[in-house]
């Protein structure tokens, strides 16, 4: 598998090699020693979700809070998204900004977003399924969120599905509350990047 780093410091894209012959396709879309070569340090597997969506809907942008965050190993097996990081981090040299890869079930890629990255997607397909590793459980009272059309991030949302149809941005009640990165920012819940940097010189000494 070839494991690069995004534009944001701290997301790795995950492209596996596939092997195919007349029974269909085999492929490994985690290694653990793989990953931990390339990012610095380990991944723990804490939980692992599943999602299901229809075309347009757009989940996110979601982060937990510092220590211990949620890193999350992100794949598509069927349909097809667009696969969003968000640098959320004070005084990161990319704060503000994303980048975005697409995840299908034909390039059938991976998407790492680090501790103190925000996360987001948008189905491009219906019956979309995502399936999530995620390095620690969901808690509730960590975990936030920023709205996914903040005009100050600017995500380029696709407009046309993968069938060629027009796509509309379909939030969840929650979604599309969800104050902007400056009003979360003056909330005081956002991971400074010193902290994020403290927090995995601390994965790397346990390795």
């Amino acid at each position: 598998m070839l494991i690069e780093e995004t534009k944001i410091p701290g997301a790795f894209s995950v492209t596996p090699q596939q092997h195919r012959d007349d029974r269909g396709v085999f492929l490994e879309w985690f290694r653990s020693d793989r990953f931990a070569e390339a990012a610095g340090h380990p991944f723990t597997i804490a939980q692992a979700n599943c999602s299901v969506s229809s075309a347009g809907t757009v989940r996110g942008i979601h982060f937990a809070q510092l220590p211990p965050s949620q890193a999350k190993y992100v794949t598509c097996p069927s349909g097809a998204i667009l696969d969003v990081v968000v640098d959320i981090r004070l005084g990161s040299p990319t704060y503000g900004q994303w980048d975005a890869v697409v995840l299908d079930d034909v390039d059938r890629k991976a998407l790492y977003i680090g501790e103190g990255l925000g996360h987001a997607f948008m189905a491009l397909a219906d019956d979309t399924v995502v399936n999530y590793l995620c390095s620690a459980p969901y808690a509730p009272g960590r975990e936030h969120g920023v709205h996914p059309l903040d005009p100050a991030i600017a995500v380029a949302w696709p407009t046309e599905g993968r069938d060629g149809r027009p796509l509309t941005p379909s939030l969840s009640p929650k979604d599309a509350q969800a104050p902007t990165l400056a009003e979360v920012a003056e909330s005081g819940v956002l991971p400074t990047y010193d902290e994020v940097q403290d927090f995995l010189d601390s994965l790397r000494a346990d390795r």
